[in-house]
Formats: C-alpha cells, structure tokens, sequence
C-alpha cells in the first residue's frame, strides 16, 4: 500500500482517505508553514497530486514528508493533461490539484480543470488557504467592505493605460498582481488616470523574510518605486474613488463610527482612523467630527 502519511516536526500522521473527486488546494504563498492540516491532509491521500510545477511543489511536499508522486499541469499541456486527469476523475480517483503558491484558480490554469470537472458532473471539494489577494488586503488598511481582484495588468502602456481606465471608476478596491520591473510604471499610471492623491498600498514578499506593506498616496508611491524596481512577489492595491466611499458611508454611519472613535482617542486621530476605515477625506471628517461636538 502506498505511504500515505504526513510528518508535522517529529510526529508522523496517517491522512484520512479521500472521497473521489478534484481538490483544489491552497498552498503557502511564501512561509511553508501556513499550511492547513486538512491540505497536508488532502496532498498526502490523493491517488493524483497535479501541480503547475512539479519542482515547486516538491518543495513543500518534502518540508511534511509526504512521498506522493507529482503530475505536472500547466498552460503548456492543459489540453493533454487536462484530459488524463477528468478521464481519472471517472474512475474515481481523488485529485489533488495546487499551483506553485496561494489558492488554486487565482491567475492560474486550474480555472479550466474544475471547469471541466464540472461539466462532466464530476465531484469538486475545495480546499482553502493562503491567498496573495486576501493577505495584502488584510495588511493594507483600504477598505475590504468590497474588493475587485484585477489580476495582472497588460504588459505594455497602451493597453494598460485603457484597463485602467477601465477600472477607475469600481466602487471597490481594486487589487493587481504585478512583476517588479513594471511596477514602477504601473504606479505611475495609476497616479495619472485615478488621481495622485488616491491611495493605495504596495505589498511585497507577503510571508517572507523581507514582508513590507506600504499604504500611501498613489503620486508617493510612483515616486518611490521610480528611482528602482521592487525585489519579490508584488499586491498593488488601490482604494475606491471617493464618490464610491462616501456612498459607502451614509452621513449615519460616519457620525456613529466618528462618535466611537472620539470616545478613546483625539479627535486628529479620530478622523484619520475614521479616513483609514472608510477612504474619506481626513479634513471632512474631522470638521464633521467637531459639528457633532457643537451640536451634542
């Protein structure tokens, strides 16, 4: 019978079996310990571990002693590979598919795997985790009441230049992924199509050694990265545009969360928290904030 165990530092575990079926599952997205016991679990029972690349994966794979082989699944052999594993699917095997880091679909090729899955009516179990997205967006201080992930921006100026324009006018914050060498240029139209005094964040090597978020004006940011490109994995993120975030607060809701805030804190700091949660403008909400203290 083939090894179907995991090891957690000393402690070696024998994983449950799996009901058939495809299992995306989220994998770390820098430190190889935010892993969920139920993915070590899932990698561990498979009768397929399918992966975008086999070495990668290996990687984590081996940090919890799981033996399992590897089936790579990437772009280049969607249309092949993709066929091998529905056809294992009908046999009733368990599919465990991962790519190289975060949650399985996200910027990746799985979407066309479980799509197939499941047009052949054939069982999907998701197994979640890591997520590049939802890390920098808890780090970030933007608003989270509504996010649009964006995926990667175009390549070259032009088309991005008109994505963005695209995009400037969601209700939400908008979330990117984004290579090093263009996130310079990328910052710098931001600044220029949604307005420099929009803001947003830059969240780099999310887990690792060297993790920085930096939360500031859009027009700050594309100076800052203009002299030298990032190093790492990059989350670009971008506030709602005003309009958005003030309908987003109705005058109620401002007046109790400023309300609050002035209970424990000045109130300077009360309507710069009060600006960090709903994306207002500090100025307007720390006059609004002492009309309520002439009017109490």
């Amino acid at each position: 019978m083939a090894d179907r165990t995991y090891t957690i530092g000393s402690a070696v575990f024998q994983a449950p079996a799996l009901a058939p079926g495809l299992y995306p599952v989220a994998t770390p997205i820098g430190n190889l310990r935010d892993v969920t016991i139920r993915a070590l679990e899932t990698l561990a029972a498979a009768d397929i571990v399918a992966c975008e690349d086999t070495r990668v994966t290996r990687v984590l794979l081996n940090r919890y002693g799981i033996t399992r082989k590897t089936f790579p699944y990437h772009e280049h052999n969607a249309d092949e590979a993709g066929a091998r594993l529905i056809e294992a699917l009908r046999n009733r095997q368990s599919v465990a598919f991962c790519s190289d880091a975060g949650t399985p679909l996200v910027s990746d090729p799985g979407q066309r795997l479980v799509s197939a899955a499941r047009v052949a009516g054939l069982p999907v179990f998701a197994v979640p985790g890591a997520s590049a997205p939802l890390a920098a967006l808890s780090a970030s201080g933007l608003p989270t009441d509504a996010f649009f992930f964006a995926g990667f921006l175009p390549h070259k100026a032009g088309p991005r230049a008109a994505r963005l324009r695209e995009l400037a006018a969601v209700p939400a914050t908008l979330v990117f992924f984004e290579s090093p060498n263009r996130t310079a240029a990328a910052l710098a139209q931001m600044a220029e199509i949604f307005g420099p005094d929009r803001l947003g964040a830059v969240a780099r090597e999310l887990t690792k050694a060297f993790e920085e978020v930096v939360a500031a004006p859009l027009a700050e940011l594309a100076a800052r990265h203009a002299e030298a490109d990032p190093r790492g994995e990059i989350v670009l993120l971008v506030a709602p545009p005003a309009a958005a975030a003030a309908d987003a607060w109705a005058g109620r809701d401002v007046d109790a969360l400023l309300a609050d805030l002035a209970t424990h804190m000045p109130a300077s700091k009360a309507a710069a928290e009060a600006a960090r949660q709903t994306g207002l403008a500090k100025g307007d909400l720390f006059r609004r904030l002492n009309a309520l203290k002439e009017g109490a």
